[in-house]
């Protein structure tokens, strides 16, 4: 059969064929807006606006909110010759970006972020398991793009051509150039921060979701990909030794004595898979207990309210924090650290204890590739990682999706031997990592016998919910047991364990409320740090979760690093900042403003590895000003 051939463009005068191409631009711009839904971009803007706002400032967001589109229209344009299958191709695209933004508003009540682009290098590192969970039908999926792709080429091969043929060498010119203004739209270059520029567009950088029902989802990843995604702050240092100068005579009070512990405890930190107590929701009756473990070591040790900086999803945001004691509020252009921190070694806990002569390990039941921590951990110090493929064939049982909670502490009690050097164990677990829409493997009957606030009256949500708790219990009941062997060692142990966000349970969330009367965004999980050596009290203390580092060492009698000593003192002026990157921003009176941004330069100067050689600097500067205290105090007294 031979091939198709393609009208002749010459069959109707250039005005029209113009007026094509002008009239599809303006309908992408519209569709797009239409498709995008963004309450400050949606076409009735443009004559529904305040009287303080130009009248410019809607056409202007939806035109910056399609431009990527309309760039890539053109040059397909330029390319192919054809008007409608350019458009219609380029206005997939984006359609398809809606697409997964929904999907991830729906799972996380947050929109896509530039860094979230970096996940599709994890499909081949492990990652493409975990995040199938949360594709509808990708069967269908799968069929659909493959019917999509034939249509794609029925239409390109009927669709008469709009341009004519020659000539030829200006057609790619300006195809090239196009392509070339995307790419380095997508890459970053300066000269487009002058166009998503957040005074002329409006941005509120504490708040993704807030921008994008302004600017538009296209927008509002240009807004902060191009204001955040290449800036390289550099810290004030005299600003960072001045209140490392302050704080100073206080670190240095608590240094320990030359030596240490001639019986180093082992440290076990475990992060656990959307660990929360679900009755902090409203509706559960007097007395309802659903981590029974959880309360009952909270009277044996070190416990509380920890604030995460994550919500439903990015594990690795809270994960960096225990490991490096850096809160990652001072760095906003970082949404995923192990995926965007390149640096041979990265300062924190492990490379400390490593130091210290500890052994470092850390246990996973999943794909060692995920989030990039085999490289990651390798930067942070780690001597090895024990994942998924590391644990014995006859104890990598899963339950439901994932690995079991109690094949990973069985790995765990294997790691911790009772003789030879400390260790340093991190275990993170994933069993009750959602999605929770399946119930995979669940024993239905124990399922539907959990209860849930009447409150949440969609029979989804209330599935969803039970699905969590369900194998949330089977973590509650390992850590009974793990502290319960590891108690009865002669060997003493530090046992840190925490929930690194909320599950993404939005539904139920909304239905039923919090009983501190916040929204979910803001709340808190909780931690627990138990010594086994010293059973025998309960303190409360709220926390964030870059404290933690700091009160692992502080019990195991190891404080030598000024850093970590000083998250301990100014963390309860500062922990309650830490939240979820599109929660409210917490108020801050003048006080905290000052030693947030102060803390900010010296995290900064900490993360590049160049905040050691500052503290001797910081000891002269606060010597200085005891011996000009002291001075002024003498000169008084004889007057």
């Amino acid at each position: 059969m031979p091939p198709v051939a393609s009208p002749a463009p010459g069959r109707h005068p250039p005005a029209t064929r113009v007026a094509l191409v002008v009239g599809l631009a303006l309908a992408f711009i519209l569709c797009t807006a239409w498709l995008d839904g963004g309450s400050d971009i949606l076409p009735g803007a443009l004559w529904r606006h305040p009287d303080w706002i130009p009248w410019w400032s809607a056409p202007l967001r939806m035109l910056c909110n399609a431009l990527p589109g309309l760039l890539l229209a053109f040059a397909l344009l330029a390319w192919t010759r054809r008007a409608a299958w350019s458009f219609g191709l380029a206005f997939g695209a984006l359609a398809l970006i809606y697409g997964v933004n929904a999907l991830k508003v729906q799972n996380l009540a947050i929109p896509l972020m530039p860094a979230d682009f970096r996940m599709l290098g994890q499909l081949r590192r492990g990652g493409g398991e975990l995040l199938s969970g949360y594709l509808p039908h990708v069967a269908l999926l799968v069929v659909g793009l493959a019917v999509i792709l034939v249509l794609l080429v029925v239409w390109f091969r009927l669709e008469p051509q709009v341009l004519a043929r020659r000539p030829r060498r200006w057609r790619t010119l300006a195809s090239v150039t196009l392509f070339a203004a995307l790419v380095s739209l997508i890459a970053g270059v300066p000269f487009w921060r002058g166009v998503y520029n957040q005074q002329l567009l409006g941005m509120q950088p504490w708040s993704p979701l807030a921008t994008r029902q302004h600017d538009g989802l296209i927008g509002s990843l240009l807004l902060f990909h191009l204001q955040y995604g290449a800036q390289n702050r550099k810290a004030d240092v005299p600003a960072a030794l001045a209140l490392m100068a302050q704080y100073e005579p206080q670190i240095a009070a608590q240094m320990p004595a030359a030596g240490s512990p001639a019986q180093k405890p082992d440290i076990v930190v475990i992060l656990s898979e959307s660990f929360f107590d679900p009755t902090i929701l409203r509706g559960y009756p007097p007395g309802t207990d659903l981590t029974p473990n959880l309360h009952r070591l909270q009277r044996h040790g070190t416990s509380g309210a920890l604030h995460v900086p994550t919500f439903g999803g990015g594990t690795i945001r809270t994960e960096f924090e225990v490991l490096t004691g850096l809160p990652l509020r001072y760095f906003p252009q970082v949404q995923f650290p192990y995926l965007q921190i390149h640096q041979k070694r990265v300062p924190g806990i492990v490379r400390l204890l490593a130091g210290d002569g500890y052994t470092t390990l850390a246990v996973h039941g999943n794909n060692p590739g995920f989030w990039n921590r085999t490289a990651a951990f390798k930067e942070l110090g780690f001597d090895k990682f024990i994942s998924i493929a590391d644990f014995p064939h006859d104890d990598a049982v899963d339950d439901g999706r994932y690995m079991s909670d109690k094949s990973f502490t069985d790995e765990l009690l294997r790691q911790l031997p009772d003789a030879g050097p400390p260790r340093f164990v991190l275990g993170i677990s994933i069993e009750a990592h959602g999605p929770y829409d399946k119930s995979y493997g669940i024993d239905e009957q124990v399922r539907d016998d959990i209860p849930v606030p009447k409150a949440v009256t969609d029979p989804q949500a209330r599935r969803e919910l039970q699905n969590y708790i369900y194998h949330m219990q089977h973590a509650d009941q390992q850590l009974g047991r793990l502290v319960e062997t590891l108690a009865q060692r002669k060997r003493r142990t530090i046992v840190l364990f925490f929930g690194d966000h909320l599950p993404a349970l939005v539904p139920a969330f909304q239905q039923a409320g919090f009983t501190n009367g916040r929204g979910f965004l803001t709340q808190t999980v909780p931690y627990v740090l138990i010594d086994t050596a010293h059973m025998d009290h309960a303190t409360t203390q709220d926390a964030a979760a870059w404290q933690l580092p700091g009160m692992v060492l502080h019990a195991a009698g190891i404080g030598h690093d000024p850093w970590f000593q000083l998250t301990q003192l100014v963390g309860p002026q500062l922990a309650a900042l830490t939240r979820a990157p599109d929660a409210p921003v917490a108020p801050e009176n003048a006080q905290q403003r000052r030693l947030d941004e102060g803390m900010r330069n010296i995290a900064d100067l900490r993360l590049r590895g160049k905040l050691d050689k500052f503290w001797p600097k910081a000891a002269a500067m606060a010597q200085r000003e005891r011996t000009s205290a002291h001075a002024t105090a003498v000169v008084q007294g004889i007057h």
